[in-house]
């Protein structure tokens, strides 16, 4: 069926009568849905809604149309029953893609999934750019900073990181603690124009000569202190996992939220709920 996905939303908008409530149920734009309509419209080559103050109302057409998806859709929903108990054996592959810096947090969750659905191959992205969901790129992407914007995708919000500044005992050992913030040596981003709030920070208060190494990647800059080479920003959890000395506490302004982002033609798949469901109860 090749307009299912339109059908679903013209249904939606009968049910519920208005655009806004049918993009809510939808997890959508309502953009979104008036282009389906409008798409829907023109395949028929007639009118489904007439467009009032109020909200939509069926034409003939519409309610034509409308007796055609509750029908699906009842169909659908006895076929979902149905097929409930077999996502134990859920096949083929899962894609991930999230900051480097997640893969810690994520691990534990992918090697539950693993446990749960051993049939299931992850291939997990790390990567500089924004990874297209709906390219088909990814089914889930873990993404931090502001709420993700993108029409068609579901967003909700994940984890909220502290982020702190640290520093190994060997460069402590070496400086000592008792000096002023800005005699440190710090580690910072090679780009200056930067998204994330704790660099912004660091870039705005700490001379441009104490930033003694930059580096494009959040990987080389969290070895860069574990080896002693500067203070650098780090999630608590993990500057404690790693022996770490706290030189100046989290600070609510370096706080960041991290997104769980899926495309609404994947978001209900059986595979992407079960990962969603393993990340959200890890997050309890």
């Amino acid at each position: 069926m090749d307009h299912w996905t339109e059908i679903k939303t013209a249904y939606e908008v009968v049910r519920l009568g208005t655009v806004s409530a049918a993009a809510d149920a939808l997890n959508v734009h309502r953009a979104t849905v008036i282009r389906h309509i409008d798409l829907l419209e023109a395949e028929l080559g007639t009118k489904l809604f007439q467009r009032h103050a109020r909200g939509y109302t069926p034409t003939e057409a519409g309610q034509d149309l409308l007796r055609v998806a509750k029908t699906t859709d009842e169909q659908f929903n006895q076929l979902a029953m149905r097929t409930k108990g077999s996502a134990s054996e859920l096949s083929g592959e899962l894609v991930i893609t999230s900051l480097e810096s997640m893969a810690s947090i994520l691990m534990p969750a992918i090697n539950t999934f693993r446990t749960e659905y051993p049939n299931v191959i992850i291939r997990y992205i790390t990567s500089g750019r924004v990874i297209k969901l709906e390219y088909g790129e990814a089914h889930i992407a873990i993404r931090a900073g502001p709420k993700p914007t993108e029409l068609d995708n579901v967003v909700q919000p994940y984890i909220t990181s502290e982020m702190g500044l640290y520093a190994s005992k060997d460069y402590i050992d070496r400086k000592g603690t008792n000096i002023d913030i800005t005699d440190h040596d710090f580690i910072g981003p090679h780009d200056t124009n930067v998204g994330a709030p704790f660099f912004k920070w660091l870039l705005a208060n700490i001379p441009s000569e104490q930033i003694v190494l930059r580096t494009t990647n959040e990987s080389v800059g969290t070895k860069a202190v574990l080896s002693g080479i500067g203070v650098g920003f780090m999630e608590t959890n993990r500057a404690k996992r790693n022996g770490l000395v706290e030189i100046v506490a989290p600070k609510e302004e370096w706080s960041g939220q991290t997104w769980l982002v899926t495309h609404v033609d994947l978001h209900r798949t059986a595979k992407v709920q079960a990962f969603l469901n393993i990340l959200k109860q890890r997050n309890i």
